[in-house]
């Protein structure tokens, strides 16, 4: 079957009763708060607070007694990264609060 020039695609968007032009990403939006996250309150995350990493060989690991030092790869004073579910979410200090250590957010990390 022979192609015509005059073939064009049909515009699908404008076939729609409801279609003002623009795309989705023009749309309106409704603002959202707290409450329209309330069905994902209960879902369980992984918090984890990373002071710092070492990387040595088993054989040294092994040779590890209580009270020796663990040598990291950060300063003292330097902000320690805040990861949910092994993702980067923000950066902050460590803070003593009573008898419990805890982090204080100083930075959010935006996503990719």
């Amino acid at each position: 079957m022979p192609m015509s020039d005059d073939f064009s695609l049909p515009q699908l968007g404008e076939q729609d009763p409801d279609y003002a032009g623009g795309s989705i990403r023009d749309a309106p939006t409704t603002p959202k708060s707290a409450a329209d996250l309330e069905q994902l309150f209960d879902v369980p995350v992984m918090v984890s607070a990373v002071l710092g990493s070492a990387r040595m060989p088993i054989g040294d690991l092994l040779r590890m007694a209580p009270g020796a030092v663990l040598e990291l790869d950060r300063k003292v004073g330097e902000a320690i990264d805040v990861f949910v579910n092994n993702r980067l979410v923000a950066r902050g200090e460590v803070v003593l609060v009573e008898d419990r250590l805890g982090v204080t957010m100083t930075e959010i990390v935006k996503g990719e």
